[in-house]
């Protein structure tokens, strides 16, 4: 008789494998995020150098950032929330005693990823924030 173990290892490497894959997904969407959002506000640090100068205080600067870098995450997760519904019914029979339909998977999920790509918008911002306004002005 072959031990307990056996039995389960295939699934076990499927959902290790799928995990790996998961992470590996994670951290590449991380990637890209930070490089458009080091994009977006390069091109912007004329507008960044103008607001300074005329007295914006660097919270409001990072406010009006960060609330463009938010709408655009609130947005993908709104579109990556409805595919990953539609896909759920696909894998509906490989599912072991989670409905297709898990809230708690959707909602933990959609707040790592929020985390994740609001963390990574805040880099770039808060290297934009460094930048004198006279250099940013000079900027061409």
């Amino acid at each position: 008789m072959a031990p307990s173990w056996a039995a389960t290892s295939k699934t076990r490497f499927s959902a290790l494998l799928l995990g790996i894959f998961a992470g590996l997904a994670l951290v590449l969407a991380a990637i890209g995020i930070y490089g458009v959002m080091s994009y977006a506000v390069s091109s912007r640090i004329h507008e960044i150098g103008i607001r300074m100068a005329l007295g914006a205080r660097e919270r409001d600067v990072l406010k009006l950032l960060m609330s463009d870098a938010a709408l655009l995450t609130v947005v993908g997760l709104a579109v990556g929330l409805a595919a990953a519904y539609a896909i759920t019914r696909v894998l509906a029979s490989q599912l072991y005693e989670v409905t297709s339909t898990d809230i708690s998977t959707f909602a933990v999920i959609s707040s790592l990823l929020a985390a994740v790509a609001l963390l990574a918008c805040y880099i770039p911002v808060r290297r934009a924030m460094a930048v004198d306004p006279v250099v940013a002005l000079r900027y061409e």
